[in-house]
């Protein structure tokens, strides 16, 4: 399994910007499918993002569409969500994590089929 880190929340106000950064360890980082998830208080995780291993934009959530973009770099092992506009509905613990199997991109938004998990990072938008 891969290991996940992710960094780069924070506060900001409504109309800002963020930019998180999942790094990855293990070499099979380039052969899985990764995405980008979120979870308010109170509320099931969803998915938000996701991004085949070839860094192919497969998927977004039609509530971030426009607004953020997921990109991914397999030389240094990382995947990144770029968030611009930012709302106050957008505050939440966002994770990044990698599919199960590799060479396979599969339903973004089933959690099941993701198999390894960072530990999240706090997004709070302001009003």
């Amino acid at each position: 399994q891969l290991q996940l880190v992710e960094s780069g929340g924070g506060l900001v106000q409504a109309g800002g910007s963020l930019r998180l950064s999942c790094a990855a360890s293990g070499r099979t980082f380039s052969s899985v499918s990764m995405g980008w998830f979120r979870q308010a208080p109170g509320k099931e995780r969803e998915s938000v993002a996701g991004i085949d291993w070839r860094g192919r934009v497969t998927y977004y959530a039609d509530s971030v569409k426009g607004r953020f973009t997921i990109s991914r770099d397999n030389a240094k092992n990382t995947v990144e969500l770029q968030m611009n506009s930012l709302k106050p509905e957008d505050t939440a613990v966002y994770y990044c994590a990698a599919q199960r199997r590799g060479y396979y991109s599969g339903n973004y938004r089933d959690l099941t089929d993701f198999g390894s998990w960072g530990q999240g990072t706090q997004v709070t938008v302001s009003s």
